[in-house]
């Protein structure tokens, strides 16, 4: 356990940005945490560090990843189909299955030390469940967790049950990578080509689809400004 817990979050919009150099870039965030926790295990109270936290938006061109736990089977696009929707796939680090990264996607990258908040993954993630649950009702749709399945859906226990925000992570000495995915203008086409998160009898959602209607450019950064805004009310959190 840290000496203080810094709550401070420091805030960066990635813009657009392939997958592999957004993981790249909180892979470092992650080891620059981790290396100061280390530093810190040998340092008296006064030589003691602050580690920091960051939070990471950013919109990734067509992409499909695929967990370390996850099964290839659940890409059912090969090279060829790929190519044509103009579509990467990517494994990667993170727990959870496929899932699908695109234009009109809100990312969210939280690498935080967990030891700032609360050192428990369990409840990290239903923390994030939380963050979405709460955007969405601004929005008035009522956003549910779907037990055993992490991530946000709607219409939970009914046959049109789906997914609206997807999540997978991973951590390390108690840092965290990785985040959540909220489909808002999102080309919900794509997911035809997996099974979301190996998931074979729910569908996916967005919140153009749910809500008939595209957002503009001016009201996607307001669903990211209420991200933000409840992400800092659940984890008792200060964006700088």
């Amino acid at each position: 356990m840290t000496l203080t817990q810094n709550k401070t979050l420091h805030f960066s919009d990635l813009g657009l940005m392939d997958y592999l150099p957004a993981l790249e870039h909180q892979q470092k965030l992650m080891d620059s945490i981790i290396d100061l926790k280390t530093k810190n295990r040998n340092r008296s109270s006064e030589e003691y560090e602050e580690t920091p936290n960051y939070f990471l938006f950013v919109e990734h061109p067509h992409v499909y990843t695929l967990g370390k736990s996850g099964h290839e089977e659940n890409m059912l696009a090969n090279s060829e189909k790929l190519k044509e929707i103009q579509a990467t796939f990517v494994k990667t680090n993170r727990g959870g299955d496929i899932t699908y990264h695109g234009f009109g996607q809100i990312v969210g990258y939280p690498v935080l030390d967990l030891d700032n908040f609360q050192s428990d993954i369990f409840l990290y993630m239903r923390n994030l469940e939380e963050v979405i649950i709460r955007t969405l009702a601004e929005y008035g749709l009522k956003g549910e967790r779907s037990e055993g399945e992490t991530g946000v859906w709607l219409d939970v226990g009914k046959p049109y049950a789906r997914k609206i925000c997807a999540m997978g992570v991973k951590t390390s000495k108690w840092v965290t990578m990785h985040g959540f995915a909220l489909n808002v203008n999102t080309d919900l086409r794509y997911f035809e080509y997996i099974i979301p998160c190996g998931i074979k009898d729910k569908s996916v959602a967005s919140l153009a689809r749910e809500l008939d209607k595209k957002f503009t450019e001016e009201e996607v950064e307001e669903v990211k400004s209420k991200i933000k805004k409840h992400f800092a009310e659940v984890f008792q959190a200060k964006f700088v």
